[in-house]
């Protein structure tokens, strides 16, 4: 069937991201295609009102990142290969996407899953490291062991102990304003689209439904901000507007002309009638 396809390719990229990753060892190693099944079961999911401790050691509730979409990024800092990686990647995507929709667009919150490890200072380290500190919106936390179980469980996030840190998958989670799992992305050097796709349809699409007319830019926004390939980037194309114009001046025209045939019809009957009523 054709949407095994593209399944197949998704379960042999988890299994290539798994394979790049420290090796667990017995009963604890992560299987590609449950990692995968227990990701997507997670969509829909709605994460519940837990604090974490940012990387300054105050408490950080999720509940004060609601209200626009946000990104978590899932990594644990002593991790030496596949995090740094994912984050520096991530942080040229957030600027991307920020230069599309708008800074204030969404939040990004990078979390250590690693509840012993990942200390405030662990954080702060990792945080200066990949130049994180002073992104606008872009917190770093981790939380209490049960916190950070239960928080991983609702994200649909796998992971097992392995020599020298974690086999894990390479998860990236967007979660809608309300707080409910909206789509995951894989790897360590995801396309921009797949992230700025979804975050599109959470930042203007929601609103493209709104008939106000305080929402009509909202709308034209969506429909006009498409990627380019080519500069690898974001932008508004002004074609769509060339397109528009066009197709409401040629139904324009088509109108106007169907109504000129119309009064041509009417005034030729209006004609013939005349000589019959003096015939009569």
């Amino acid at each position: 069937m054709a949407f095994l396809k593209p399944l197949g390719l998704v379960l042999a990229y988890l299994a290539s991201i798994l394979a790049s990753a420290p090796t667990a060892t017995g009963r604890d190693k992560l299987n590609a295609e449950s990692a995968y099944s227990q990701s997507q079961a997670a969509i829909g999911a709605i994460t519940g009102p837990h604090v974490f401790t940012d990387h300054t050691g105050r408490p950080l509730p999720l509940a004060a990142l609601r209200g626009t979409p946000l990104v978590v990024s899932l990594v644990f800092t002593s991790c030496s290969t596949v995090c740094p990686v994912t984050t520096e990647h991530l942080r040229l995507a957030v600027k991307k996407a920020r230069e599309a929709l708008g800074v204030g667009a969404f939040n990004v919150l990078t979390f250590g899953f690693d509840a012993a490890g990942d200390t405030p200072s662990q954080l702060a380290a990792f945080s200066g490291a990949h130049r994180l500190e002073g992104i606008e919106g872009w917190r770093i936390a981790s939380a209490s062991a049960d916190t950070t179980t239960a928080f991983l469980r609702e994200l649909g996030f796998s992971y097992a102990a392995a020599a020298g840190g974690f086999d894990h998958v390479t998860q990236t989670t967007i979660l809608d304003a309300g707080g409910r799992v909206y789509r995951q992305i894989y790897g360590d050097t995801f396309p921009l689209p797949v992230l700025i796709e979804p975050l599109k349809e959470l930042v203007l699409g929601s609103v493209t439904r709104s008939a106000a007319p305080a929402d009509l830019w909202n709308r034209i926004a969506f429909l006009c901000t498409v990627y380019d390939p080519a500069r690898g980037a974001y932008r508004f194309d002004y074609s769509i507007f060339f397109g528009i114009t066009v197709g409401g001046v040629s139904l324009l025209l088509t109108g106007a002309f169907i109504f000129r045939l119309w009064l041509d019809r009417r005034r030729a009957l209006r004609l013939a009638r005349g000589p019959q009523r003096q015939a009569s």
